[in-house]
């Protein structure tokens, strides 16, 4: 799926299934509670963390959980993810084309 059509897939289905955006700093707390899911996951799954029982541990839902609420971020804001995503590209070539292949610890 194209980000564009990710974007407007999101705001289609908040417009007839979740009836409005919540506010934008409410977003962005659910955007922290979601990676902190995510975060949660990846310290059991790969970490020395645990599950507890009982406990879901579906890696690909928690970070499709982020994605989805950045998405609506971006929405609310009117950022196009397709245009930051290849300016931040354009970015970090420019600044770390060298960098990472020039680093002895990697």
């Amino acid at each position: 799926m194209e980000i564009e059509t990710l974007q407007r897939r999101v705001d289609e289905w908040i417009r007839e299934y979740g009836v409005r955006y919540f506010s934008e700093l409410t977003n962005m707390a659910v955007l922290t509670e979601e990676v902190g899911e995510l975060a949660r996951v990846m310290a059991r799954t790969y970490g020395d963390q645990s599950f507890k029982e009982g406990e879901k541990h579906n890696l690909a839902d928690e970070m499709a959980d982020v994605l989805w609420v950045l998405v609506c971020l971006a929405n609310q804001t009117g950022v196009d993810l397709t245009a930051a995503i290849e300016a931040n590209f354009a970015k970090k070539t420019a600044r770390d084309k060298e960098r990472h292949r020039n680093n002895p610890k990697l």
